[in-house]
Parts: C-alpha cells; sequence; structure tokens
C-alpha cells in the first residue's frame, strides 16, 4: 500500500502562487509516473500534470506555462508550483500516484482562488 501526504492548499488571489506538495509512503517500489488531477465544483476530475518515470513532465493546456511538476526522488515528494493562478483554477486538488501495485490518490486540498 502506498500513502499520500498533500500540503499546500488554500486561499490565493488571482495571479498569486501557491505550491502543492505531495509525499509518498509505504510500497513506493517502481513507481511509473506522479501528478495532479483537480476537480472544480460541479465538474468532473480532469487531469492536471504527470512526472513519469525517467523524468519527462506532460501538462494540460490550460495549465502550460503556468504550473511546474517536480520530483524529489529522495524524499518520494512530488511538487506542484502554480504561479498566475486564475479564478478558473479553483478546485481540489489531487495527488496520484502509479506504480506496480495500483493507481493511489491523495486526500485533495482545495485551491480557492478569488478574483
Amino acid at each position: 500500500q502506498v500513502q499520500l501526504m498533500e500540503s499546500g492548499g488554500g486561499l490565493v488571489q488571482t495571479g498569486g502562487s501557491l505550491r502543492l506538495s505531495c509525499a509518498a509512503s509505504g510500497s513506493v517500489y517502481s513507481i511509473n509516473a506522479m501528478g495532479w488531477y483537480r476537480q472544480a465544483p460541479g465538474k468532473q476530475r480532469e487531469w492536471v500534470a504527470t512526472l513519469i518515470r525517467g523524468g519527462s513532465t506532460n501538462y494540460a493546456d490550460s495549465v502550460k506555462g503556468r504550473f511546474t511538476i517536480s520530483r524529489d526522488n529522495a524524499k518520494n515528494t512530488v511538487y506542484l508550483p502554480m504561479n498566475s493562478l486564475k479564478p478558473e483554477d479553483t478546485a481540489v486538488y489531487y495527488c496520484h500516484l502509479s506504480n506496480w501495485s495500483g493507481n493511489y490518490w491523495g486526500q485533495g486540498p482545495q485551491v480557492p482562488v478569488s478574483s
């Protein structure tokens, strides 16, 4: 089993910045990918960014150029610095990890962006 502990959410103003962190613990072996999804009020969960084993990164068009995903392998932690935040970025952000034993999700910190 893998446990994901997120931190860094909170209220931010339009144009502001915030950094989310997600620390993985437990059976953290052979990680295929770590990333972030988000779910806005009344909408389905959507993919935001992924960091694949080997270091490749991918971003949704809506966040490209504003969000950057990175990972500290020694700490099994993935980060998501978010810049130039917009009201439409308001959502619950979920950390995701995929490895040999399955897919795991964090609890989802809220990120409200005020206009």
